[in-house]
C-alpha cells in the first residue's frame, strides 16, 4: 500500500460537509458544520468601493443555457439599482487559470463567479472581501455557508449547493430490459453491457476520459475503499485507487465508456437521446435539456446513486457548488449587493432554478412551491447529495495541478501507456510532491 505524509496543518474536510442532504432541504444543520466567520471587510485595495460602477467575472456567461439567465439578472439590477455592471466571461475549462493571472494583474475587481473547489487558491491570493457581514441575515443554510468559507472566513456567497453524480436516461434503460437502477459495480457493469446490445450509437456510460474532468475517478476510487487521504497521508497508490483505476480501463476497453470525453460533449451527447448514463452536477438537466430537440427528454432523466462496490456501502458524491465572490477595490460595495440579491432574493433564485434546475441555496427558496415539488431535484438531495463529501484536495490552492497530476496518470492507463499499478504509483508520488511545494 502506498502512503505519502501530508503536512497536518493542511488536511482535507473529509466529511464535515457529510450532511448536505439535510442543509439543502433547508432543515436544522448540526452548528458544528457552520465555520465562525468574522464579521466585516473593508475595501481596501485602491479605487471607490461605493463607486456605481463594477464588474462581474464569470463562466455562465460563456454557456449556451445560462448566458441568457444571467444576462437577464445583471439587466433587472442595472435597472433597479442605477448601477452599471460590465462583464467578462471565460470558457470553464480554462477559467481558473484565466482569472488568477487576471487577478494577478489587478485587471479584474467586482464580483466573481467561482466553482467551490477553487475558493482555496483564489482566497490564498489576497484580494477578496470578507462578506460575513452580507451574508449575515440573508437566509442561506448553514452547509451552503460553509462551502464559501476558507479557513473560518466567509469570502463567498453561495449560488447554488449540490453535488455531482450519475444522470440516467430511463428511456433506453428501459429499452435495454433494465429494470431497476442498478445498485453496485456488478450491477451496473451488466446495465452497460446491455445499453452497448442496443447498438444505434449509444454510448452506454460517457464517463469523462479527457483530463479535464478526470478528477470524476475520485468517486470510484473512494468507492472501491481508497480513502485518497487519510490520517495524514496520500492513498492513492493503493489497492484500492488500482483496483478502480484497472475496472475504469476495463470499461474503456470493451467499449462501455468514450474515447476524448468531457462534460459539455457528454451533455451534447446525453441530448442527442445517445448516452445511458453520464457524470454530472444538477445543472446538468438544466445544460442537457437545453441542447435538446425532443422536450420530452426531461421526463426520461434520472437522479441515479453512484453504485457501491458491496451493498450497504455509502453511494459516493463530489460536492458541487458555485458563489460568487468579491473582489477589494473599486466598486466593491455594489458588487457586493449584487451578490446578495443574486443570491438571496427568493424571486431571482427562483427563477434561476426555474430555468437551469440550480437548486437555491437559502432556506426560502428551498422552500418555494417551484423548487420543492420538483421531483428530479427532490430524488437528487435526498439521494445523491445527502453522501457528497468535498474533494480531497480542495483546502490545498494547487488543488487544481493536483488533480491534473492524478487525471494524466489516469488518462495514460486508459491509452495502454501505463500500467494501473505504476500509474497510481506515480500520481501519489506526484500529489505528495506538489502539497510539498
Amino acid at each position: 500500500m502506498s502512503r505519502h505524509a501530508l503536512p497536518r496543518h493542511a488536511l482535507p474536510r473529509r466529511d464535515t460537509l457529510r450532511l448536505l442532504g439535510l442543509g439543502t432541504l433547508g432543515l436544522a444543520v448540526p452548528g458544528a458544520l457552520a465555520a465562525c466567520a468574522p464579521s466585516g471587510g473593508g475595501s481596501g485595495d485602491g479605487g471607490d468601493a461605493d463607486a456605481k460602477k463594477f464588474g462581474f467575472t464569470s463562466w455562465a456567461l460563456n454557456e449556451e443555457a445560462s448566458k441568457p439567465v444571467v444576462e437577464g439578472i445583471i439587466s433587472d439590477w442595472e435597472k433597479a439599482g442605477k448601477v452599471e455592471v460590465s462583464t467578462t466571461e471565460y470558457p470553464y475549462n480554462e477559467y481558473l487559470k484565466q482569472l488568477t493571472l487576471k487577478l494577478s494583474g489587478g485587471e479584474i475587481s467586482g464580483a466573481v463567479q467561482l466553482d467551490i473547489a477553487w475558493l482555496a487558491a483564489v482566497a490564498q491570493m489576497g484580494s477578496l472581501l470578507d462578506l460575513g457581514d452580507a451574508a449575515a441575515g440573508a437566509g442561506y443554510t448553514d452547509v451552503a455557508l460553509a462551502s464559501g468559507q476558507y479557513e473560518g472566513v466567509q469570502y463567498g456567497l453561495p449560488w447554488t449547493t449540490g453535488s455531482i453524480g450519475l444522470i440516467g436516461n430511463q428511456r433506453l434503460l428501459d429499452e435495454a430490459g433494465i429494470r431497476r437502477l442498478p445498485g453496485t459495480v456488478a450491477e451496473f457493469e451488466d446495465a452497460l453491457r446491455a445499453l452497448k446490445d442496443l447498438g444505434g450509437g449509444v454510448t452506454p456510460y460517457a464517463a469523462a476520459t479527457k483530463v479535464e474532468q478526470l478528477k470524476d475517478i475520485f468517486p470510484w476510487m473512494q468507492t472501491f475503499g481508497c480513502p485518497i487521504v487519510e490520517d495524514g497521508e496520500v492513498a492513492i497508490g493503493d489497492d484500492a485507487s488500482v483496483d478502480a483505476v484497472e475496472w475504469f480501463k476495463k470499461l474503456y476497453d470493451e467499449k462501455l465508456i468514450a474515447k476524448a470525453v468531457d462534460r459539455f460533449d457528454a451533455r451534447a451527447l446525453f441530448a442527442q437521446g445517445k448516452v445511458g448514463f453520464y457524470d454530472d452536477a444538477l445543472v446538468g438537466k438544466g445544460a442537457t435539456l437545453a441542447e435538446a430537440s425532443d422536450e420530452s427528454l426531461a421526463e426520461a432523466m434520472v437522479a441515479v446513486p453512484r453504485p457501491v462496490l458491496k451493498k450497504g456501502d455509502d453511494p459516493q458524491a463530489l460536492l458541487w457548488g458555485h458563489v460568487i465572490v468579491v473582489t477589494k477595490g473599486e466598486g466593491s460595495s455594489a458588487a457586493t449587493d449584487f451578490a446578495v440579491h443574486t443570491t438571496s432574493d427568493r424571486a431571482t433564485v427562483v427563477d434561476y432554478f426555474g430555468k437551469l434546475a440550480l437548486p437555491p441555496t437559502t432556506s426560502e427558496g428551498l422552500a418555494a412551491p417551484e423548487v420543492a415539488s420538483d421531483e428530479f431535484t427532490t430524488e437528487w438531495t435526498e439521494k445523491i447529495t445527502a453522501t457528497a463529501t468535498p474533494g480531497p484536495f480542495w483546502t490545498y490552492a494547487n488543488n487544481a495541478q493536483i488533480e491534473e497530476a492524478v487525471a494524466k496518470q489516469v488518462q495514460a492507463v486508459l491509452v495502454g501507456d501505463s500500467s494501473a499499478k505504476d500509474a497510481m504509483r506515480t500520481a501519489g508520488d506526484d500529489v505528495a510532491r506538489l502539497i510539498e511545494e
